[in-house]
């Protein structure tokens, strides 16, 4: 290696050759140096990419856990209402027997309230019309209730399911679930 120095020191260059080499050295250590500055920006985004799919890997497991909790919990919490809502209606014939109906008849004016009351239009003023008979048997009338009890109940269930799920999906996002959240009481936030 020295030997090699020793020639080179022997060999005269014109200034033009020397500036010339210069440049080009200053141009090899500047390629060089954006070489490496690229080669660390790339790690550093391969480190960010994986962090990130690490990230949505994980809110992606905690989502599908949030799926199969709160679908199996209001599932099987709709399908006990509805099954509820069965065994009061096979009881109906044990409490309405045929002569509690010719007992107590149901009048149109309470056909008018219930159905006022289900569309939500006013009743109107009260009519001697209401007063009769609106021959419908009070068994029926009871089915009828029990049937729009048990709907309005699973139907309840299901809005606080949606509303437990999209709850629970902001917390699997974002940590943490809107100030509009209020968990019940009933509900177990460690699920």
């Amino acid at each position: 290696m020295t030997a090699l120095l020793g020639r080179l020191s022997g060999i005269v260059l014109p200034v033009w050759a020397k500036w010339v080499a210069l440049a080009a050295l200053v141009i090899v250590a500047y390629g060089g140096g954006r070489v490496h500055e690229a080669r660390r920006a790339v790690a550093v985004l391969a480190d960010y990419i994986g962090k990130q799919a690490a990230q949505t890997v994980r809110i992606i497991e905690r989502q599908a856990k949030t799926d199969v909790l709160v679908q199996t919990k209001y599932v099987d919490r709709i399908q006990k209402i509805y099954v509820q809502g069965v065994t009061i209606e096979t009881n109906i014939p044990n409490y309405i027997q045929p002569f509690d109906t010719e007992r107590f008849g149901v009048n149109a004016g309470f056909l008018r309230v219930v159905d006022a009351a289900w569309s939500g239009d006013a009743v109107g003023p009260a009519a001697d019309s209401d007063r009769e008979p609106a021959g419908i048997p009070l068994d029926d009338v009871a089915l009828a209730q029990v049937a729009n009890a048990t709907s309005c109940r699973a139907w309840r269930e299901q809005a606080l399911g949606w509303r437990e799920y999209y709850a629970r999906k902001q917390v699997d996002i974002n940590g943490e679930a809107g100030a509009w959240y209020q968990q019940d009481s009933d509900s177990d936030s460690s699920e």
